[in-house]
């Protein structure tokens, strides 16, 4: 949906940039308007590892749930997810588990939009307006809970948002309250952008974050720092590490992991 189509939901804002947008235009996509193009051109400018780095984040997250989907996790809820791409959980999970259910959560009108209409052809899948901040509403949301099963394993993925989330709003918190609703044996899958390897650009790539979200406090963090949102559960190995290093699929592939400044990783909730 470009600028010539006019098929907008009522709350669609094209003015400010949106990251779901600008993900999409960074990998070639067509959703997207001039803020996002203009936002994505910003931060390829200062950063144009952010696009071989985007496209590694979609291979972290299939490689990530298949092993999932190994273990017999037949039901996710993928929380921020974007717009279609190469990697759709549920067609990556259901190459090993048949029927595995699956719930796309947003709170961006063009993704929900765009997930509405393949829900329609999907008995399967739903789909949840929310956010990560409030994960009580996600949990108890009638789709949520005509999908998934809270008395077996889930497994929760989290692709890229919480880095756009400053500490102010309690995303540890908020994801701590996810992991305590999640059944036993369930698996959490979570990526971040770190800047420890990047300090000559980090201070630019704040600053743009900043204006895009249109907040003032710093939500950058490091790898320490990430791995406080796997409190409580059991780190599936390598543990957190650049995305290019978690289980690749080419030994190849890991050259120079830091080059790609996000780290991923996948907790596992013990059985009781």
């Amino acid at each position: 949906m470009g600028e010539g189509v006019r098929r907008e939901p009522g709350d669609l804002d094209v003015t400010t940039p949106n990251w779901a947008r600008i993900g999409n235009y960074i990998l070639g996509g067509k959703d997207h308007f001039a803020a996002d193009r203009a936002a994505a051109e910003e931060i390829l400018f200062y950063a144009p590892e952010i696009r071989p780095m985007t496209v590694e984040l979609y291979d972290f997250q299939a490689r990530a749930i298949r092993y999932l989907a190994s273990q017999g996790t037949d039901q996710y809820i993928v929380i921020g997810t974007g717009l279609p791409s190469t990697c759709q959980t549920h067609a990556v999970a259901r190459a090993i588990v048949p029927g595995a259910r699956v719930v796309y959560v947003s709170h961006d009108a063009v993704v929900l939009s765009h997930a509405r209409a393949l829900v329609a052809t999907d008995a399967d899948t739903g789909v949840v307006k929310g956010h990560v901040l409030h994960p009580a509403d996600i949990v108890a949301d009638p789709v949520t809970r005509r999908y998934i099963d809270p008395d077996r394993p889930v497994g929760v993925i989290i692709p890229n948002i919480l880095q756009y989330i400053p500490d102010v709003d309690d995303p540890f918190k908020r994801v701590g309250e996810l992991r305590d609703w999640m059944p036993p044996g369930s698996h959490l899958v979570l990526a971040h952008v770190v800047l420890d390897s990047r300090p000559a650009a980090a201070d630019r790539i704040v600053q743009v974050y900043k204006r895009i979200i249109g907040r003032d406090e710093d939500a950058s963090r490091t790898r320490d720092q990430v791995r406080g949102f796997f409190d409580g559960l059991e780190m599936v190995e390598p543990g957190l590490v650049y995305i290019r290093e978690w289980r690749p699929d080419n030994p190849l592939a890991t050259h120079r992991p830091e080059k790609l400044w996000m780290v991923g990783g996948v907790g596992r909730k013990a059985p009781n």
